[in-house]
């Protein structure tokens, strides 16, 4: 685990040593203001209002810009169709095509290669980790957090502490991915997590390993092929839910008690994972799309990431400043579950995201849906 701690400590230096004269006090160019409030629209995909506080996210641009609507298409997209999305509305500016997109990190690279992202970078550009920022502008972090599991304790009554405790035959019936690991950066990750915690390298044999160990949970009768969130925990469908932690503790806080539920960060295979942004080539509203950038990557924007349990991009620098209140800093989870986060290396997430999608049905045959 000493590789793991290292690559943790390495990314959270590099958010130390970023700038920290905090460029977000300049406020946008009142050029970029006023020609996005002429296109005054802005077009979003995949953002569900629970994940990482993007319903608040969400409420504070249009607050902050009334003169421009916000268009939310399939809040419950994965990454692979935010992809998707773009490429089929490359000649329509109507209300389908997506301006901006929010995916996994091995999803930046591709779109870049495709042809499918405008290079825009943020006043506050020299605080993103140079590990998780494309250096012309194509995409760049936003947030991370770690895989963790939402149980629902009305049914599970001995909380699983660790990924092999899941194949234990207490658990049939109750384990599912928040995705479809086909299409799903979070589901891919997941069975990413599954694969370090056998003690696999991260990437290609991690993705693999993962994947035996799915195919083994299927074969036990334990893996539900249901994609996995509050409201199917709530109603017994999936007791169980692999996901990243910011949206299990939202799931915790939405539900309040019914069912209680517990959030626990496997023992082994912590897995980090990190989501970024882009704006599409062929977004309608670019300036618009610019603008909500520059909003994401404020102060205000990264609080209200944090709000919704995820680490922003600026996290440590914005600590540095003083600038994170104090109740935010004691509502996350406790440092020491991050302790052995493991960050993977673009290279390691690509290869990981290879093995799985192409070799899930294969060799775990359920069709997630």
């Amino acid at each position: 685990m000493i590789s793991h701690t290292r690559r943790l400590l390495s990314l959270t230096t590099a958010m130390v040593v970023a700038s920290t004269a905090l460029a977000s006090a300049a406020e946008p160019s009142a050029d970029l203001i006023a020609a996005a409030k002429a296109e005054g629209a802005l077009t979003t995909i995949a953002l569900p209002h629970d994940w990482c506080g993007y319903g608040a996210v969400i409420d504070g641009f249009k607050k902050k810009y009334p003169e421009i609507s916000v268009n939310e298409l399939n809040p419950d997209a994965g990454s692979a169709d935010e992809v998707e999305a773009i490429k089929a509305n490359k000649d329509n500016k109507g209300p389908q095509a997506p301006d901006v997109v929010d995916v996994g990190l091995a999803f930046g690279p591709q779109m870049k290669a495709e042809g499918l992202t405008m290079p825009y970078k943020v006043s506050t550009w020299d605080e993103i980790p140079e590990g998780v920022k494309d250096a012309d502008g194509h995409w760049y972090g936003d947030y991370y957090g770690v895989m963790s599991l939402l149980v629902n304790k009305d049914l599970v009554k001995d909380t699983p502490a660790d990924w092999s405790d899941l194949l234990k035959k207490d658990y049939a019936g109750q384990v599912a991915l928040a995705g479809d690991p086909r299409a799903s950066n979070q589901a891919i990750l997941g069975v990413l997590a599954a694969g370090l915690a056998s003690g696999a390298k991260a990437g290609k044999e991690a993705g693999e390993a993962g994947l035996k160990y799915f195919g083994e949970l299927n074969k036990a009768g334990n893996f539900v092929p249901v994609i996995g969130k509050s409201g199917t925990l709530a109603q017994g469908a999936t007791p169980i839910v692999v996901m990243w932690d910011y949206n299990a503790l939202a799931a915790k806080d939405t539900l309040a008690g019914n069912p209680p539920v517990e959030v626990v960060v496997p023992a082994s295979g912590v897995l980090a994972g990190v989501y970024v942004q882009a704006i599409s080539a062929y977004a309608p509203h670019p300036n618009a799309a610019k603008l909500w950038m520059e909003y994401l990557y404020s102060d205000e924007g990264q609080l209200a990431w944090l709000k919704g349990y995820c680490h922003p991009a600026r996290f440590n620098a914005l600590v540095k400043a003083g600038k994170v209140p104090e109740d935010l800093l004691k509502a996350l989870p406790p440092a020491a579950s991050y302790e052995k986060a493991y960050f993977p290396t673009l290279a390691e997430v690509d290869a990981n995201k290879a093995a799985v999608t192409g070799g899930w049905d294969a060799v775990v045959g359920a069709n997630v849906q």
